[in-house]
């Protein structure tokens, strides 16, 4: 039998509660864990991402998962996106942040409701998916109590490639809107990111970062169809960090064939491959 628990934060630099969950078997005995950061436009219930926790839960492990604290959602929300405004002051040190924090609260006996008992920090694990992959990247280069990482279609680079006049626009108004294709909504993104991006770029570079700082062994997994980061990022970091593992999934595209919502009681196939392969990974770290 899963236990399912979940546990709220508040950011003591921005004072928004956010919230976290764990999934584990109780069974007394210390389990490594695996924590999960979702991606630009996510949430930790997205799709199939609870189907994830049990799995990985099932193969032994403490699965935590959470929400990033200006993703979007309201604690007590809707269980979606509906926060525009604190969407449109997030930034990656807040994220960063955000995930330090959680780690902070896992190794701190009794600020979670999981039991000492039943986790071995010694064998703690960080993996994320698309934005969230680049942020498991870089909070893994500055703490090494991340002993290894494991990125799902994970972006190569933050600072997006768009024209200077984008910028410039972005700039003068203060605000570029972004849509939501699954709900129709615009989302706002205001400028103070990209300021935030070039005052903290030392921390934020994840070529320089990955070349540089990141000591942990690291497993890529990209589908060879994603439509939304290209797998030249998988291939980018692999030459960053040429002692990772790179796994191609076949026909894969960005979610690894996931949805929201999804109905189903089974992960889709591929998302199923890059569990089983994670475990794989992770199983074999002492």
């Amino acid at each position: 039998m899963l236990t399912h628990a979940s546990f709220l934060l508040t950011g003591p630099a921005h004072g928004r509660p956010f919230e976290a969950d764990a999934t584990y078997q109780a069974t007394g005995h210390a389990k490594p864990v695996l924590l999960f950061v979702h991606g630009f436009k996510g949430f930790k219930d997205w799709g199939h991402f609870p189907l994830l926790a049990d799995y990985f839960a099932t193969q032994g492990f403490v699965c935590v998962k959470l929400n990033l604290s200006h993703n979007g959602l309201v604690v007590g929300g809707t269980g979606d996106l509906e926060d525009l405004e604190a969407f449109g002051r997030n930034n990656f040190c807040v994220e960063l942040d955000d995930i330090g924090q959680v780690i902070d609260a896992l190794f701190t006996p009794g600020a979670t409701p999981v039991p000492a008992t039943e986790i071995n920090l010694q064998r703690f694990f960080l993996a994320g998916h698309s934005r969230g992959g680049g942020l498991a990247l870089l909070k893994a280069a500055e703490d090494p109590r991340i002993r290894a990482v494991a990125t799902w279609a994970a972006i190569a680079e933050i600072h997006p490639q768009w024209p200077q006049a984008v910028f410039d626009e972005w700039q003068r108004v203060g605000v570029l809107h972004v849509p939501n294709t699954r709900t129709g909504v615009e989302l706002p993104m205001h400028y103070q990111i990209v300021e935030n991006y070039h005052a903290n770029r030392p921390r934020l570079d994840i070529p320089h970062n990955v070349r540089r700082k990141l000591k942990q062994p690291l497993l890529i997994i990209h589908g060879d169809e994603d439509e939304t980061v290209g797998v030249a990022a998988a291939h980018k970091l692999k030459q960053l960090k040429p002692d990772a593992e790179l796994l191609l999934v076949t026909g894969a595209t960005h979610m690894f064939g996931g949805a929201h919502p999804w109905p189903e009681a089974e992960l889709p196939a591929p998302a199923r491959h890059v569990a089983e392969a994670t475990t794989a990974f992770f199983k074999q770290q002492t």
